[in-house]
């Protein structure tokens, strides 16, 4: 009988990064039968779907409130497909909301358990480390300090490496000459990228006031909006844009807009992580509802919200590496102050270019994949 392994990656970043791991497993195993949640990337490997990561996108604490019913049924299913398949394995990846649920039953049910990018109890929730340490039989962590913090707490923790920096090696992008020429740019063109995130709630509170500082830039300098369009998300997620028809916009993919903006523009999250991979200045912005923000700022306990700053500066600093600006803070008047700083000081640019590739080097360990993979095969 061919071995079975339970994936359950909820969000897109999270079935990216589980993903490479399975088309390592495959090549060592490639009769496993792997079922779950997950997106494209995984169906594409053969993963057998019961909920798709769109289907998943849900985030703060309303919008779990709104979708109470529809997350009840996702757990039954879940759980009867464990219980028929009998997996010899669960491999969850982030998403501690759901994962940490199922990662209870399956250890009740003897399951081997193995988390791929852990919790990120550091910043908040640190009572989710006791059921880490109960349910939990291979934590595994993309991040060097967080080896220590669960030590701390009695939790062995394997360093594996950022799954970004994997899958930055192997990206192979056109020089930005090339660019500028095949979009028919004149050479002095200044480009600003717009990375609003890749959830349709993200968007919706982020993009205008993104759009509202680019049309303020747009008069000072001759510049191009880059945008970074989540591939799973349809042209509705972006209906702010059609109000912009003033604006030179084009549509590009994340890495794009890393690669060849001089700026960036970026909703907090895992792509301001991939953005300091590129040395990239950035402007960190996060927005979100009024009761979700009350509730966070209760419960979160860092100085700073990006994974760029956390990375550069380390946990429990007040200092910054880019600016962060949240809530109201986050408007075009503000964003686009912030921007000209940085647009009219190649020193500060610079400045800050040297101290994101330096923290760049705190995420390296070769072949991630590869070595969670190895960890798989362990239990299969």
């Amino acid at each position: 009988m061919p071995k079975k392994l339970f994936v359950l990656a909820g969000e897109v970043s999270g079935d990216m990064h589980a993903a490479g791991v399975i088309a390592e497993l495959l090549k060592a195993k490639p009769d496993i039968r792997v079922f779950g949640i997950g997106g494209q990337k995984l169906q594409a490997l053969g993963a057998e779907l019961l909920y798709d990561t769109a289907q998943m996108s849900i985030m703060g604490f309303v919008d779990v409130l709104k979708h109470l019913f529809f997350l009840r049924r996702v757990f039954r299913d879940l759980k009867e497909a464990v219980l028929r398949e009998k997996p010899d394995a669960a491999f969850l990846i982030d998403y501690p909301g759901m994962n940490l649920i199922m990662a209870r039953f399956c250890h009740e049910l003897g399951i081997p358990v193995i988390f791929y990018i852990s919790p990120q109890v550091w910043a908040w929730k640190e009572g989710r480390v006791k059921a880490i340490r109960r349910d939990v039989d291979r934590l595994l962590v993309i991040f060097d300090f967080e080896v220590d913090f669960f030590r701390c707490h009695g939790v062995t923790a394997e360093f594996v490496g950022h799954p970004v920096i994997e899958q930055l090696d192997e990206l192979s992008l056109p020089s930005r000459e090339s660019f500028v020429k095949q979009h028919e740019l004149a050479p002095e063109t200044r480009l600003v990228g717009l990375l609003p995130g890749s959830r349709k709630q993200e968007i919706a509170h982020i993009l205008p006031d993104m759009l509202k500082a680019s049309r303020l830039l747009s008069r000072d300098y001759q510049v191009v909006f880059l945008i970074g369009r989540a591939p799973h998300l349809d042209e509705a997620a972006y209906h702010a844009l059609a109000q912009y028809p003033d604006l030179t916009i084009i549509n590009c993919s994340a890495y794009e807009v890393m690669q060849y903006s001089e700026l960036a523009l970026v909703t907090s999250g895992t792509a301001t992580l991939e953005t300091l991979c590129f040395g990239l200045p950035m402007i960190v912005l996060y927005r979100t509802g009024r009761v979700n923000y009350l509730i966070g700022k209760q419960l979160v306990k860092l100085k700073n919200i990006s994974l760029a700053n956390i990375v550069a500066k380390g946990l429990g600093s007040s200092e910054t590496a880019v600016p962060e600006l949240l809530q109201h803070d986050a408007n075009g008047a503000e964003i686009y102050r912030q921007a000209r700083m940085i647009l009219d000081d190649p020193e500060l640019a610079a400045a800050m270019r040297r101290e994101l590739l330096a923290a760049r080097d705190k995420l390296a360990c070769s072949s991630p994949s590869n070595k969670v993979a190895g960890i798989l095969q362990e239990y299969l």
